[in-house]
């Protein structure tokens, strides 16, 4: 049995964003969200990628913000732990897309993240396998990437406009990011324990 469902999870913290004057919701690492509606997503990026999915022609939209587990290894091979777990969580976010409403021929994704800013991960890469598997999954997939900004030694902070499909990025520069280094650290303990993937996503 996966221990996946564990550490994906739908966010739930909604609140008003004065400066956009919306709805907004926070999106953690390990979280997703998706809406057929006008809402803001936004999440703050290390190590982790956000892929922001969006259909383009219904203006349904997603996001999730998710990371490799550790393994020792640059590799990111399909068959690999690792991937497997990329693989969930992207296949996650699709699925309650097209549950949503949106035609898998209709989506473009924007990818996020991927930065060198957790000390005891730089020796793995962990950043830019993140940013590797994003990348290669969604071109495997058939899904564009419109757009991207990943790798560097910054957080960047991540606005997307799920209906537009507008996207701003604030790149966090001189600022030390505590809270983001803790939550990805404990995110990065947890998907350790997932030993198995498989079978719990269906895509249609």
């Amino acid at each position: 049995m996966s221990h996946s469902v564990e550490v994906e999870s739908l966010a739930t913290n909604h609140y008003f964003d004065r400066q956009f004057g919306i709805g907004a919701v926070k999106v953690l690492p390990g979280e997703y969200f998706v809406s057929r509606k006008e809402i803001l997503m936004v999440t703050t990026l290390g190590s982790c990628i956000a892929a922001c999915i969006r259909d383009r022609v219904h203006g349904i939209g997603g996001i999730n913000h998710f990371m490799l587990p550790e393994t020792g290894s640059d590799s990111v091979a399909p068959a690999s732990a690792p991937a497997r777990y990329g693989s969930y969580a992207m296949e996650l976010l699709i699925n309650e897309l097209i549950k949503n409403g949106a035609r898998r021929s209709n989506l473009e994704a924007k990818i996020f993240g991927g930065g060198n800013v957790i000390e005891n991960m730089t020796v793995t890469k962990v950043g830019a396998r993140n940013a590797t598997f994003a990348l290669k999954y969604l071109e495997t997939e058939g899904i564009p990437v419109v757009a991207k900004d990943v790798l560097g030694s910054f957080p960047r902070k991540v606005y997307f406009f799920s209906d537009t499909g507008r996207t701003l990025i604030k790149k966090l520069r001189g600022m030390r990011n505590d809270t983001l280094i803790v939550r990805e650290t404990d995110y990065a303990k947890r998907i350790s324990r997932v030993k198995e993937v498989s079978g719990e996503v269906e895509l249609f």
